[in-house]
């Protein structure tokens, strides 16, 4: 497998060696910037139990709510593929985008104009102060891996996301897509 440097737009696997960790075993994000100052990323494939109208009330949108990251989980944060309808969005990479005008996205939501294929929402985010990613790649934490996806990644991964990337890694990572996520329950 090839070993690509962590970029914006990328995806980090959690390596299986990282089980017991709270927040990230099995988890797959998405990196929504990184340089010298640290990174940030949304964990894609983790959802939560209440629907986007739990956490703002003001909109009665089932829309599902994912944990981004332990970072800041008071805080709502989202990505999207639909900056023309979304202002001041910043492009992440390849058609996605981050944040933007939340008052535009609480009239959509109200007019039922915004599609789970096309938004995101996320409670926290997952980050990692300088050079703490670059750490955490050395001890083997995360496979970096290119988002094939692209914007339709919004809509396309699931709580399975982790088992399929293992699949698609080959090799051991086969072995390690079936196994239980506790391994003491095995």
């Amino acid at each position: 497998m090839t070993t690509l440097k962590p970029a914006k737009g990328l995806l980090l696997v959690a390596e299986p060696s990282i089980i017991g960790d709270v927040s990230f075993n099995r988890s797959v994000v998405l990196l929504a910037e990184y340089n010298e100052s640290g990174s940030v990323g949304f964990i894609l494939n983790k959802p939560l139990e209440l629907k986007l109208r739990d956490y703002v009330p003001e909109v009665n949108s089932k829309l599902p709510v994912y944990n981004g990251g332990p970072v800041e989980q008071d805080n709502l944060y989202f990505i999207h593929c639909i900056p023309d309808i979304i202002p001041n969005s910043i492009e992440i990479s390849n058609g996605i985008y981050w944040g933007g005008d939340f008052n535009a996205i609480i009239d959509l939501l109200k007019e039922d104009k915004l599609k789970k294929e096309q938004i995101r929402f996320f409670l926290g985010y997952s980050g990692w102060e300088s050079e703490q990613l670059d750490q955490e790649l050395e001890v083997n934490s995360w496979v970096v891996a290119p988002n094939s996806y692209n914007d339709t990644i919004i809509g396309k991964s699931n709580i399975n996301f982790w088992k399929e990337k293992m699949l698609e890694f080959g090799g051991d990572y086969v072995l390690w897509s079936n196994a239980p996520e506790n391994p003491s329950f095995n």
